[in-house]
């Protein structure tokens, strides 16, 4: 009996007190470059035409093909140290959420084959030794000044 009373009083004091929940969800997304395209910090990868290659944001990870197997590295092949990022273009990956974004290596290939362009992007930080002008429109050797074959939504 008496253990009776205190659950009640015990219930009877908690349907009094304030009681307050708190959900919290943490999405474990990386820090973007400062290369990478403004305006979308909840993406995992981008894809990068000119050297088909995709960046792992997560990780940090560049993720291209090398003797016909997929690999993931802190750093472009030797062929590539010298491209820029920052005026290279960036396929946002919006709406993919697996580890394998070269699942769709074909339809990408094609889709955004070399020297695509989309719309203009700015990237999130600045060039090191560049001006303010954030705005770059991609490497653009044809006088394409940055206008796409596609509508640059992907």
């Amino acid at each position: 009996m008496k253990l009776i009373k205190i659950f009640l009083i015990g219930m009877l004091f908690l349907s009094f007190s304030n009681v307050e929940a708190q959900v919290s969800v943490n999405v474990n997304i990386g820090t973007p470059p400062a290369w990478g395209p403004a305006g979308y910090t909840d993406v995992r990868y981008y894809y990068l035409p000119d050297l088909e290659t995709y960046y792992d944001v997560n990780t940090s990870n560049y993720v291209y093909s090398r003797n016909g197997k997929w690999v993931r590295t802190r750093s472009l092949p030797s062929a590539y140290r010298n491209y820029d990022l920052y005026n290279g273009y960036k396929v946002v990956l919006k709406d993919y959420r697996g580890n394998d974004p070269y699942d769709n290596f074909k339809i990408h290939k094609v889709k955004y084959a070399k020297g695509y362009k989309g719309k203009p992007q700015k990237t999130i930080g600045q060039k090191p030794g560049k001006g303010n002008n954030k705005e770059h429109k991609g490497n653009d050797n044809h006088g394409n000044k940055g206008h796409s074959k596609g509508n640059g939504k992907h």
